[in-house]
């Protein structure tokens, strides 16, 4: 019995309609990067240090002498959080016209009492200094970015559902319009934690819309154009949108206004509604029979193709409906030992993966250098990251792709302890290399998972590593904010994970050039330590780029 594919082959594969469908799905992925980063800049610390008031009538030499000097990131500089006690200061100036003739060490310090005075030199404004979310409140700037990453993870969790009951073309406009409508909001935020709130429910919008133009372009796409568009397509409008976000910054620099103006984007997309049909497949699975045929005939119009009178008989609709009730829990992605194995294996890999991408996206204001050139890099290093991924998922092993792509991504960031400090250059080019091999890691995941799983649980195997990088997006802004303690560990840890998940990656079964598991029982075996398997009905590779089923051991030679 035919499939989907089979049925809908007389379309083509990349016609006047496919091509109109690649690129405007691809342009509705613009405002995620677009806003999506726009934390860096919002939430960004300026240069403080406390507020002297202006009443003591303190001589010049007097003030620049009430902060004390501490040891920060291996140089001297002024305490941000601490200065010496005023009433003592004033009776001390009182006495003494030059501070120098005075022991400052002996003078009795306290917190801020009076607040904080902020740099102007970089921002206007940014949420730190809107709200003083500095010293004792340090914790809530990071707490602020990991709110928006929870909002992805509930995001992740209900967007599937959501599209599977309502359509994946309401559900992606839909959320398009939740995360335009409150990142509008956020920028009138009164305090801390309604901008928090406001921000959760951005991220749970802005996933959601991702999630739903993935499918949907997956499903409205054929076979031989799907992995360019789960890569180029989806990912470098991403890309680009991040990139054109410094550019933006730089001549906004209050974070309210910033917001307002990045939010204003999502207005360009409403157009998108009359172009962007349904997804035929849903409709189907729906028993809306004559709307997916309408689409399908619309389709074959704009290829100039004839389709054929009828699309579906009553034996194919009874089996895309008999499929689409199976039922399968996420116990089955534990049911069996291998599946489990692949199941954890990946959980810890997509974890640490999305860790290391968030904590060096948002690890920009740390580097040294211009903080608007550093994220336009940062941005920029994503577009041949997506195309080399493109490249390796066409001709390359998964398991040796995603793993160098992580062994690169992490062993470049041991290097960076080892620069000499007036050599920042090298270190944020270190870096950027390790944007690079985590980004093309990011995007050849996607695949190799859905590769992974049988037919009956992909869906769902995908899914739930995707909430598993959640987790690590959420700890993510935690893991950069290391560096105020410390200026390498967070590049020590970010490194070790992923070198770590790296030789992770080499107990997993390769999938290029091997059909897709349709049951558990067919999935691929894990790799062993030993080098040679006894494992009946595997997939083998050879030197040819073949692969072929065969029941017996292959010889150390034959086999690549």
């Amino acid at each position: 019995m035919r499939d989907y594919d089979e049925i809908t082959a007389f379309l083509g594969d990349w016609g006047p309609f496919q091509k109109m469908i690649f690129f405007l799905l691809s342009a509705s992925i613009f405002p995620n990067g677009f806003c999506g980063m726009s934390i860096v800049f919002v939430g960004d610390v300026p240069e403080h240090r406390c507020l002297i008031p202006g009443n003591l009538n303190l001589s010049e030499a007097w003030l620049n002498r009430t902060i004390p000097l501490e040891q920060g990131r291996g140089k001297l500089q002024h305490s941000q959080c601490r200065r010496y006690r005023l009433d003592v200061i004033r009776n001390l100036s009182a006495t003494f016209a030059d501070p120098g003739s005075i022991n400052m060490s002996e003078v009795e310090q306290e917190p801020c009492l009076d607040g904080w005075e902020y740099s102007k030199d970089q921002y206007i404004s940014t949420i730190v200094s809107e709200w003083d979310l500095v010293c004792d409140n340090h914790w809530k700037g990071p707490f602020a970015m990991s709110i928006f990453f929870v909002g992805v993870l509930s995001g992740s969790f209900i967007s599937g559902q959501l599209s599977d009951r309502f359509g994946r073309k309401l559900v992606m406009f839909g959320t398009m319009a939740v995360q335009t409508v409150f990142s509008m909001l956020q920028a009138f935020s009164p305090n801390w934690k309604v901008f928090c709130l406001l921000n959760f429910l951005v991220g749970l919008g802005q996933i959601s819309n991702l999630v739903a133009a993935f499918v949907l372009g997956s499903e409205l796409l054929g076979k031989s154009i799907r992995v360019a568009f789960s890569t180029v397509g989806a990912f470098i409008p991403y890309a680009i949108g991040y990139m054109a976000l410094p550019l933006v910054a730089y001549f906004i620099r209050s974070w309210p206004m910033l917001l307002l103006l990045l939010s204003l984007s999502g207005l360009l997309y409403i157009p998108l509604w009359w172009f962007i049909p349904e997804s035929p497949r849903w409709l189907l699975i729906k028993g809306r029979v004559q709307e997916a045929e309408a689409i399908l005939r619309h389709a074959a119009k704009k290829n100039g193709v004839t389709p054929p009178e009828v699309l579906f008989n009553e034996l194919e609709l009874d089996d895309m409906k008999a499929k689409s009730k199976e039922s399968h829990s996420i116990i089955h992605l534990f049911k069996t030992r291998n599946i489990r194995s692949i199941t954890i294996i990946n959980l810890l890999v997509w974890m640490i993966l999305t860790a290391e991408y968030f904590g060096l996206s948002l690890n920009t204001p740390n580097l040294h250098g211009d903080d608007y050139l550093n994220c336009f890099f940062s941005a920029a290093t994503e577009v041949p990251a997506y195309t080399a991924a493109w490249l390796f998922l066409r001709r390359f092993s998964r398991r040796f792709s995603l793993s160098g792509s992580l062994l690169l991504g992490g062993v470049v960031l041991f290097f960076i302890q080892l620069i000499p400090s007036n050599l920042f250059a090298i270190s944020t080019i270190l870096v950027m290399i390790g944007k690079l091999g985590t980004t093309t890691a990011f995007a050849i995941v996607y695949i190799y998972t859905a590769e992974l799983y049988p037919t009956v649980v992909r869906n769902m195997g995908v899914g739930v590593s995707s909430m598993a990088s959640r987790f690590g997006s959420i700890i993510s802004p935690y893991i950069f904010h290391l560096g105020v303690y410390s200026e390498f560990l967070p590049y020590i840890l970010m490194g070790s994970l992923t070198v770590f998940s790296a030789f992770l990656v080499l107990f997993l079964p390769e999938t290029l050039n091997v059909p897709l598991p349709e049951t558990i029982d067919q999935m691929q075996k894990v790799k062993r330590f030993k080098c040679r398997s006894t494992d009946r009905n595997q997939y083998r590779f050879y030197k040819d780029g073949t692969a072929r089923e065969t029941n017996m051991v292959v010889s150390k030679g034959e086999e690549v």
